[in-house]
């Protein structure tokens, strides 16, 4: 009788064993998995003007884990770059008119160094792209017309846009953050590709322009694809009316990494825009496998992108982009 239970207990012991060693495995892969994997916060905003408001969006920026902030109607004239405070935090900006417009993007003191190329096309739009573990990752920040301006103008803020995004290469990132002053609706029908369901308001003819954009270069709006409360939703609000207007942008096949998108509603820096997040994941790379990049340069950009064929978004002029690191 003894000898059984001696058996029975040495039996337990080895499946105690066993199950130990099965945790510290999976431990050991979640653990690693931890260590490779890493959130990247983004945030858009229409900030009204930067002038007197740089150090507070930059502690609004280190209180929120905010690492790359793209800026709106920033009111900055000139094409450069610049360091905001001590921290290391710095901007990549262009603007024309004290007045209006400009956008920008702040970077955190670890992407700094990390930034291999800047574009810019006028004051509505530019592009920093940054070197994130194993991605390349092209940031833009963009302020679209707004909905009383002529149609001329609308067109050519969506072909500088798509100039920019036909010279990026497919194995890149593009994430595109800012004021599209445009309301894509709340469901989306006809764009589910597109729309992720969960947008809000009615459709306009400018939103369908964000939406034909979308379709035409395979990306998604992020901010719908996320079921939030109203709250989460709304980018613009004052006295008589709410609405969603700023939007992130990124490529379908990379949705994969987008963890969550929601408006933060509780800063003031402004009174009626919204601070808009994307959180992302990214992993980090090994120093034998880092990609060997020189600031200012850039990789294959005149390659063509897949699905260009037979767009109505093609485009035959490149657009008249102005780079300054």
């Amino acid at each position: 009788m003894w000898v059984k239970k001696l058996v029975q207990h040495q039996n337990q012991n080895q499946n105690q064993n066993q199950n130990q060693k099965q945790n510290q495995k999976q431990n050991q892969i979640q653990s690693q998995s931890q260590k490779q994997n890493h959130r990247l916060r983004i945030g858009s905003w229409n900030i009204g003007t930067l002038t007197g408001k740089a150090m507070e969006v930059v502690d609004v920026m280190i209180r929120r884990k905010i690492n790359i902030m793209c800026l709106q109607e920033t009111r900055w004239v000139g094409k450069k770059a610049k360091f905001l405070s001590e921290n290391g935090y710095k901007i990549w900006y262009t603007g024309n008119d004290r007045a209006k417009n400009g956008v920008g993007i702040i970077m955190d003191k670890s992407l700094v160094d990390e930034v291999v190329d800047a574009k810019r096309i006028g004051d509505k739009i530019i592009m920093v792209k940054v070197i994130l573990g194993r991605m390349t990752m092209n940031i833009f920040s963009t302020y679209a017309p707004q909905t009383g301006l002529g149609e001329e103008i609308k067109a050519k803020f969506w072909e500088d846009l798509e100039g920019l995004i036909q010279m990026i290469p497919r194995g890149e990132k593009v994430i595109i953050g800012g004021d599209l002053n445009s309301h894509v609706g709340r469901d989306g029908n006809g764009y589910r590709e597109v729309h992720g369901g969960y947008g809000f308001g009615e459709i306009n003819n400018e939103g369908k322009s964000i939406l034909d954009f979308a379709m035409a270069y395979g990306l998604i709006i992020t901010n719908t694809r996320f079921k939030k409360r109203d709250e989460h939703l709304i980018t613009y609000k004052n006295v008589t009316s709410s609405t969603q207007i700023d939007y992130f942008l990124m490529r379908q096949e990379d949705q994969v990494c987008c963890r969550d998108c929601k408006v933060i509603p509780g800063e003031c820096l402004t009174t009626q825009h919204r601070l808009l997040v994307l959180d992302v994941s990214h992993k980090t790379k090994s120093k034998n496998q880092m990609v060997g990049f020189k600031r200012g340069e850039t990789t294959n950009l005149q390659r063509k992108t897949k699905g260009q064929k037979g767009m109505e978004w093609r485009r035959t002029n490149k657009p008249n982009v102005e780079r300054n690191n």
